[in-house]
C-alpha cells in the first residue's frame, strides 16, 4: 500500500519481511527509546527477533512503513488477535432458587494493538495514523470486534492519536507494579506452603475459577503449556495438606481451604531486555555499591537496587487471585517465591499488572519509583458485537475488581 506523505515523498506500508527488516525496525526501535525520567530513558532490546512480543498469539501481524528509494523503514506497528472474556451471564434460576449458581463467561473476539513507533525524523506526517488503520483493516477482516492499546497516562502524544483521531475510549487503567531482584533471597513464611502445579492442573484451576474475568483468554491452556510459562504456584497456610500431597484441581475446587493464592511466571527474559540509559555515574555507583555489599552480607537483607543501568531481564507475575482473609499475606509470599525464582534465573526485576480495585494489590511488593500507579488501556468497537451472549457495548462496561493480563503481551 501506498500513501502520499505531506512533504511529497512515497509513503509504502507493507508486512514485516524478517530476512531483510530486522536491523531497520531496530534502527527505529532505538531512535525511540521509550519512559523519560529526567534525562534517563528506557530500552527495550527486542533480541534480534522484533516480532517476538506477539510470536505467540492465535494470530498476529507486524506492519513497517518505508520511505524514499533508498526503502528507509521509518515506522513499526505489531498486533495480533485473541478470544477473551467480556462479561458473564448467569442460567435462569427457578423458584426455589439455587445455592450453586455458576456464572459462565461471555466471549468477544479482541484485537491488541502494541509497538507503535515512528522515527522521530518522520513524525507528524500521518505514519502512525496509516499504520493503525492499515492494522485495524486487518482486525476487522479476522473477525475482531474490538481493539484496544495501552500507553502511558501522560503519553499525550500517543493518547491524541489514539483518542482524537483513532476513535479509541479510555478504558481501563491498571497499575504495573515493579520488585527489584535483589542479591540476596527473600524469606518465605513458614506459615505458608507453596505447591507448584503441574500445567493439565493449572488449566483445570484457571478454566473452572478465573474464566469470568475479564480479559481471560479463551486459550488458556497454550498460554500454560508454553516454554516460557515458569510454573503455577498456588500457596495455602501450612497444614491445610500434608507435605507433597497436592489433591488436584478438581478436589481442591470442590473444597477449597479459607484462605488461598495463586499465580503463574512468565518468562519474558527469553523475549525482550530492558536497559536504563543516561543515568548519572552516582547513580551508577550507588546501585553497584548495594549490590555488591548485598552480595557480601546478605543476612543483613539490603534491599539492593536492581542492575537496571546494563540490559537486563524480567519476569512477569500474572493469573493472580485467590480468596479468604488471609488471601493478601499469602499473594505477598508467593511474590516472595516469585523473586527467588527470578533470582536465580538472573532477572534485574518481577513485575505484574493488575487492577487498580483489586483487593490482593496490597500483597504485591513493588517499588513506586519503577512502578506505574494508572498505565491506560484505551479501546476502539470494530463492528458489531458477535460474542456468545450479549453484554451491549463492551467500552461502555463498568470495571470489575480484577482483569486477567495476558502475559504475551506485556
Amino acid at each position: 500500500m501506498r500513501e502520499e506523505s505531506g512533504v511529497g515523498s512515497v509513503v509504502v506500508v507493507r508486512e514485516f519481511d524478517p530476512k531483510r527488516d530486522c536491523l531497520g525496525v531496530e534502527m527505529v526501535e532505538r531512535r525511540c527509546e521509550v519512559g523519560p525520567t529526567g534525562k534517563m530513558s528506557l530500552y527495550t532490546d527486542l533480541m534480534g527477533d522484533p516480532i517476538c512480543r506477539v510470536r505467540h498469539s492465535p494470530a498476529f501481524l507486524m506492519l513497517v512503513a518505508e520511505v524514499g528509494v533508498d526503502k528507509e523503514i521509518v515506522g513499526v506497528i505489531r498486533g495480533c488477535i485473541k478470544t477473551v472474556t467480556c462479561g458473564k451471564k448467569l442460567p435462569r434460576i427457578g423458584k426455589k432458587g439455587s445455592q450453586n449458581v455458576v456464572a459462565h463467561p461471555i466471549y468477544t473476539k479482541l484485537a491488541y494493538l502494541l509497538g507503535l513507533r515512528v522515527s522521530p525524523s518522520h513524525r507528524r506526517m500521518g505514519i502512525g495514523l496509516k499504520l493503525v488503520s492499515l492494522m485495524e483493516n486487518w482486525f476487522r477482516q479476522n473477525g475482531a470486534e474490538y481493539s484496544y492499546m495501552a500507553t502511558e497516562k501522560g503519553n499525550e502524544a500517543s493518547l491524541k492519536l489514539f483518542t482524537e483521531r483513532c476513535g479509541y475510549t479510555k478504558f481501563r487503567t491498571p497499575s504495573i507494579l515493579v520488585q527489584p531482584v535483589f542479591a540476596h533471597r527473600v524469606k518465605i513464611p513458614n506459615r505458608v506452603t507453596i505447591f507448584r502445579l503441574s500445567a493439565l492442573d493449572s488449566v483445570t484451576l484457571y478454566s473452572r475459577r478465573f474464566s469470568t474475568t475479564e480479559f481471560f483468554p479463551r486459550d488458556i491452556d497454550s498460554i500454560l503449556h508454553n516454554k516460557l510459562n515458569l510454573g503455577t504456584f498456588l500457596a495455602v497456610p501450612a497444614g491445610t495438606y500434608k507435605p507433597n500431597s497436592w489433591p488436584g484441581s478438581n478436589r481442591f475446587l470442590s473444597d477449597p481451604p479459607e484462605s488461598w493464592a495463586v499465580l503463574s511466571i512468565w518468562n519474558s527474559k527469553e523475549v525482550f531486555r530492558l536497559e536504563v540509559r543516561g543515568a548519572p555515574l552516582l547513580r551508577k555507583w550507588l546501585a553497584r555499591t548495594s549490590r555488591a555489599v548485598d552480595r557480601l552480607l546478605p543476612w543483613l537483607r539490603i534491599p539492593s537496587v536492581p542492575e537496571v543501568f546494563r540490559p537486563f531481564g524480567l519476569h512477569f507475575m500474572y493469573g493472580l487471585g485467590g480468596e479468604g482473609p488471609d488471601s493478601v499475606s499469602l499473594t505477598r509470599a508467593l511474590c516472595s517465591h516469585a523473586h527467588n525464582v527470578a533470582r536465580t534465573g538472573g532477572c534485574g526485576v518481577v513485575a505484574t499488572e493488575v487492577a487498580c480495585s483489586d483487593p490482593l494489590r496490597l500483597g504485591i511488593p513493588h517499588w513506586k519509583r519503577l512502578s506505574c500507579a494508572e498505565d491506560l488501556w484505551c479501546v476502539k468497537r470494530l463492528g458489531e458485537d458477535y460474542s456468545d451472549g450479549s453484554v451491549g457495548d463492551w467500552t461502555k462496561s463498568v470495571p470489575g475488581p480484577s482483569i486477567f493480563v495476558d502475559p504475551r503481551e506485556f
